[in-house]
């Protein structure tokens, strides 16, 4: 296990290894099994982190809130739109002051080639960890919950899982890419088998693909990119059917046009799951777009697991602040 953690920024999960990520993984089963005993657990008495939001949350806002007060601390919910970031101040400037205030920085910020340039540089500046609670390219809070998850429902190894992530349709917003580019990323590090299915029109970028199919050879797993969705579900073991913006083709801000109507067909009903194994997990970041990405019946169904996994955003919130808190650079 791999102990050496302070001060670490948790930016992306391409700069942890794989030994590192299992460490938080185990911290955060330890820490959801005392919360569930309801035993205290103080491991950052009167520590600070800052929640800096340039967009809306729920989970993340709500785990990081909870899971720092649940570890003796305190989190201060900095709303972008309220501070001098409006009037332009700098990321040097915000972070440098800010650090000297705390013991973390966490910051979303998901405006399309701004957001991961954002944190890195508050990362050159800052004298405590930088916490990337979402930006335009990783989302690595929801990944690594979405990897806890299914190692608590299908076992610790995950070698040969066939997992899909598949794009859906939605009208909501222009959603980032962050979280299908995070699991991509992270899953066939596993050994997993994975498969990216979405229209053309909605591709991740080239270096995601090189890498993914190299994280897959190192691990004896497979990495593949499709456009049919019915093949995304057959005889998969868990799906990820969820939307994300054509951002890389296409950087209109505009959410609904004829392309994305063109795709209406990709959603995740009880005929599509049909299609996998009897025992596939239906999976979701959350929130979702209920009647477009998916059915009430699915989302609702004895295979979602949603809310089990939105629940394990606050225990690997918990265990990423723990690890990398506590010192002051």
């Amino acid at each position: 296990m791999q102990t050496l953690f302070r001060g670490k920024h948790f930016i992306t999960l391409r700069e942890w290894t794989r030994e590192e990520i299992d460490t938080i993984l185990d911290v955060s089963c330890e820490l959801k099994r005392s919360f569930a005993m309801g035993v205290p657990t103080p491991l950052l008495p009167y520590q600070t982190v800052f929640l800096m939001f340039f967009e809306q949350s729920t989970r993340t806002r709500n785990s990081m809130e909870a899971g720092i007060t649940q570890l003796g601390g305190h989190a201060h919910y900095l709303d972008t739109s309220t501070m001098q970031i409006s009037h332009g101040e700098t990321p040097k400037d915000t972070a440098i002051i800010l650090s000297r205030f705390g013991h973390a920085i966490a910051c979303r910020n998901c405006f399309w080639k701004t957001g991961n340039a954002y944190l890195r540089e508050m990362a050159q500046w800052s004298r405590v960890p930088i916490i990337n609670m979402q930006d335009d390219l990783y989302h690595p809070l929801q990944a690594i919950a979405d990897l806890m998850t299914m190692r608590e429902k299908r076992g610790k190894d995950l070698r040969r899982l066939k997992v899909s992530i598949i794009w859906a349709f939605a009208t909501s917003h222009k959603k980032p890419i962050s979280v299908p580019l995070s699991q991509a990323l992270l899953f066939p590090r596993y050994g997993m088998d994975v498969t990216l299915a979405h229209p053309k029109g909605w591709e991740l970028p080239d270096w995601v693909l090189e890498e993914a199919r190299k994280n897959a050879e190192q691990t004896g797993g497979t990495f593949r990119v499709i456009h049919d969705q019915d093949e995304a579900y057959r005889d998969a073991d868990v799906v990820f059917p969820k939307n994300w913006g054509s951002w890389v083709t296409n950087e209109s801000t505009d959410v609904v046009d004829s392309a994305l109507e063109a795709n209406r067909a990709w959603k995740c009903t009880r005929e599509k799951m049909h299609l996998a194994s009897p025992e596939c997990l239906y999976m979701h970041a959350l929130p979702a777009d209920r009647g477009n990405e998916v059915e009430d019946a699915v989302i609702d169904g004895p295979n979602s697991v949603v809310f089990d996994e939105a629940e394990n955003r606050l225990h690997t919130a918990k265990a990423v602040m723990a690890l990398t808190m506590g010192g002051r650079g």
